[in-house]
């Protein structure tokens, strides 16, 4: 017997459960948060939440962001952010690299995340090239391919500054062109509905081994290369709400996007 066979199939095991992302347009929440007024704590809250975010949704002169940090995107809210640009909710996006890269643009090359046993130890899963996020399972050697992805996509655009806005619209349009696996990710809904997309930290993901890589090779090569300008996207986040003036935030974690789409004002 092939020494790799108990070992494929134990992989195969333990990323056999997918993660299911919710459709927020299957059903009607609103009696749940209606419920909530009258309960304590966060449930208040969040009622309170839900209509300060219908406010800002009601109020033409309101540009509405939504910022994500932490990893409910792999934990299976993606589709709801998705819908939220679908529907004409959201303006922008501030988000982490790992929410846009590693979760969503991910499952739009036909990967998935898959739900964690509790009892396997993480040394096994080192070894089985299984990542673990929580209760969540990623496949190392998927994740691998959509870093050589990211590489690709680099080698194709002329090598100058991008801002993170610039290169995840270069990543969106080469999934409409027919290379998406999984139709309608956050990416290619925000390329088809002109919602800029912008990650500050952008190369702490996926997205970073695959740049060094682009740009490493180019070095040796003596070629010109791309890089990530976050000053540009300081500048054109800022530009929008300029533009905007009265913004609202929808905030799903906290860290990095929050802090960047509220330092905004101050820029501005």
């Amino acid at each position: 017997m092939n020494a790799e066979t108990p070992k494929t199939n134990r992989k195969e095991e333990l990323l056999s459960t997918k993660v299911e992302h919710v459709a927020i347009d299957q059903y009607d929440a609103r009696p749940v948060i209606d419920a909530m007024r009258g309960m304590s704590f966060t449930s208040r809250d969040t009622a309170r939440a839900a209509d300060i975010w219908s406010m800002s949704l009601e109020d033409d002169d309101c540009s509405t962001w939504l910022t994500l940090a932490g990893s409910t995107s792999a934990g299976g809210c993606m589709h709801i952010y998705r819908d939220m640009v679908k529907y004409g909710m959201i303006d922008a996006i501030v988000s982490t690299g790992a929410s846009i890269i590693d979760m969503d643009f991910f499952e739009a090359l036909g990967f998935r995340h898959y739900q964690a046993k509790s009892n396997v130890d993480d040394r096994d899963l080192r070894e089985l090239y299984i990542d673990r996020i929580y209760d969540t399972y990623i496949d190392e050697e998927e994740l691998q391919k959509c870093d050589a992805v990211i590489y690709e996509i680099a080698n194709m655009l002329e090598p100058r500054p991008y801002s993170s806005r610039e290169f995840i619209h270069e990543m969106g349009r080469w999934l409409a062109a027919g290379n998406a696996r999984k139709p309608a990710s956050l990416i290619e809904t925000a390329f088809h509905e002109g919602v800029p997309i912008f990650c500050p930290a952008f190369t702490d993901s996926s997205a970073g081994f695959g740049l060094v890589k682009h740009q490493v090779e180019r070095m040796k090569a003596g070629k010109p290369y791309l890089t990530i300008d976050s000053i540009a996207d300081f500048r054109e986040l800022t530009d929008i709400k300029l533009a905007a003036g009265t913004t609202g935030l929808f905030m799903v974690g906290g860290g990095v996007p929050k802090n960047f789409a509220q330092d905004t004002v101050v820029c501005a």
